[in-house]
């Protein structure tokens, strides 16, 4: 895209000789005249650059800081994650599918009203008869994870997978986030805003795909950033031995060896895989990976840059990108492929349905997924029914209708919350204050990629794109709010972005940095403080109906 500037390498971006803890600076700052006598920076940047005077103490700060917030985000994933001990909104779909593949290969059918059996540890009452699904399999083996070790009689197992998923995603972010700024401090303050939101900590807490989508196409992302440091340096070093050389590059080398491009498709093939919304994901970076390719040709001062990126490089990219990520994705079909009791999976075996003429080599097996892929897709637009809780895409970006996945009430005094009546709830209610803030942020970095081209903002808005534009086709469809968690990292990393140029750097005019560093501590505490009044509604803690009443800062929220 077009947020590739000459100031590619994330460290020259920021001034060249940035320390890992220098924060970003509006790219006009230099044109702000300050007096040369000005204090710059304060005393906290003094004490604090103090405290990483050392190498060692800069190596565990550069680590320590992501894992501490990524334990907390731990702890608020993982704590209580049995209660409910109940079957509570799609969990009735994907726990009970992953039970099954478990046992058969592929998802099975259930008695009627098998909830509250299978919750009570009746775990063994599913059919041979196969389900019909209309997801793929990988998101439900990822979720069978913790029941394959653990079984399945407690409900914190067959979530353990999932709020792990969530976890390692606060790591991820934070990693990528300082691929994107070379600041230890913005990474902690992205990975800390997914940590403590209320959407990403529901959404770790309850057995749905989702998460996974979001996790899978997180990883993507960062191979993808890690791939583009990668490639300039090999890209670098080719045309230099081919300069020494005396050879004319008119067109650049074709690089093959780029091992963070296969991860990619590997992880968006596993995205894919988990739910067909990864596809987009996977087409987005992929051509961001050939913009990357020509811009960094044009800069190397390659003549035909743009030619050799799409046509000699762009094949070879393809290659390391796509086909793996097919493979990934029919290998998540192992299950039903090598069963014989899966739904369709004899469909081409039967009189009139087996392809003829040139398909006719593809094996029956593959023929009976085509067509089962043909079916699901089809049930997928043709999804329409009316859902309380269902929110149209285009008031997501501002949690318009959070969806309500679980509601419990005592009348007698027991449900623990000090009234006679007691109410438990998950909701996926975002934090409100990261939310808002984080939409206009959005909006924000458009303007900013076109006033001033970065590219980290160019590559947050395309992932941010690729998770949430295809849905506003489908704005007639039945769809929940709880989707945006798939795009929720990028939402983070607009915020981040804005709280970086709040901050500014620690060679900034004092009463500027002051004033920044207060404006973002203020900020950050009552989000803290609007998750912990939260908490109790995210996870199913016994509150009266006057406290859960509270939350509801918008009138769309408690319907």
């Amino acid at each position: 895209m077009g947020a590739e500037t000459g100031a590619a390498d994330v460290r020259a971006s920021h001034g060249g000789a940035a320390s890992v803890d220098d924060t970003v600076p509006e790219p006009d700052a230099a044109a702000d005249a300050e007096p040369a006598d000005e204090r710059r920076g304060t005393r906290l940047d003094d004490w604090w650059g103090r405290m990483l005077a050392t190498p060692r103490r800069r190596a565990l700060w550069y680590w320590g800081g992501p894992i501490l917030v990524t334990l907390l985000a731990a702890v608020l994933r993982f704590w209580n994650l049995g209660h409910p001990q109940a079957i509570i909104f799609d969990e009735t779909y994907y726990v009970k599918d992953a039970w099954t593949l478990l046992h058969n290969g592929y998802e099975s059918d259930w008695p009627d009203e098998a909830d509250d059996d299978f919750a009570r540890g009746d775990t063994g009452i599913f059919l041979d008869a196969p389900a019909y699904v209309v997801h793929p399999p990988l998101g439900k083996w990822m979720i069978a994870l913790g029941m394959a070790a653990f079984g399945a009689d407690s409900a914190f197992w067959w979530r353990a997978s999932t709020a792990l998923g969530g976890t390692v995603a606060v790591f991820v972010l934070a990693m990528v986030a300082r691929r994107l700024w070379p600041s230890t401090i913005i990474a902690v303050i992205a990975a800390f805003l997914l940590a403590v939101d209320g959407n990403a900590i529901v959404m770790s807490r309850v057995a749905l795909l989702d998460n996974w989508v979001m996790l899978f196409a997180l990883l993507g992302f960062w191979f993808v950033l890690l791939d583009r440091a990668a490639a300039k340096r090999a890209l670098e070093e080719r045309l230099g031995e081919a300069r020494a050389a005396g050879r004319d590059p008119h067109y650049g080398p074709a690089i093959w060896a780029r091992p963070w491009v296969v991860a990619a498709g590997v992880a968006f093939g596993a995205a894919c895989a988990v739910k067909w919304s990864g596809v987009w994901f996977l087409a987005a970076f992929g051509v961001y990976l050939v913009v990357v390719d020509a811009l960094a040709r044009r800069r190397a001062g390659v003549p035909f840059w743009l030619t050799a990126a799409v046509l000699k490089q762009g094949p070879v990219t393809f290659v390391l990108l796509v086909p793996v990520a097919v493979v990934v994705y029919l290998a998540s079909w192992t299950g039903w492929l090598v069963t014989d009791g899966g739904y369709y999976r004899h469909w081409a075996d039967e009189a009139g349905n087996a392809a003829t003429g040139w398909l006719a080599w593809v094996p029956h097996a593959l023929q009976s997924l085509w067509h089962y892929h043909q079916s699901a897709y089809t049930y997928h637009i043709g999804v329409h029914g009316p859902h309380p809780s269902q929110a149209n895409p285009l008031t997501w970006l501002i949690m318009f209708k959070p969806t309500n996945m679980y509601f419990s009430s005592t009348d007698d005094g027991s449900g623990g919350c000090g009234a006679d009546t007691c109410w438990e709830s998950i909701i996926g209610i975002g934090n409100p204050l990261i939310w808002w803030a984080a939409a206009a942020a959005s909006v924000y970095l458009v303007y900013r990629l076109v006033r001033y081209r970065e590219w980290q903002t160019g590559v947050i808005l395309l992932g941010l794109a690729a998770g949430y534009l295809p849905w506003l086709m489908y704005l007639d469809r039945t769809v929940f709010q709880f989707y945006s968690i798939a795009f929720q990292p990028y939402t983070m990393l607009a915020l981040t972005a804005v709280i970086a140029l709040v901050l500014g750097r620690r060679d900034d005019p004092s009463w500027r940095r002051i004033r920044g560093i207060t404006t973002v501590a203020i900020f950050l505490v009552f989000v803290l403080a609007v998750s912990a009044f939260y908490y109790p509604i995210w996870t199913a803690v016994p509150v009266t109906p006057q406290f859960r009443q509270l939350h509801f800062w918008a009138p769309s929220w408690s319907t």
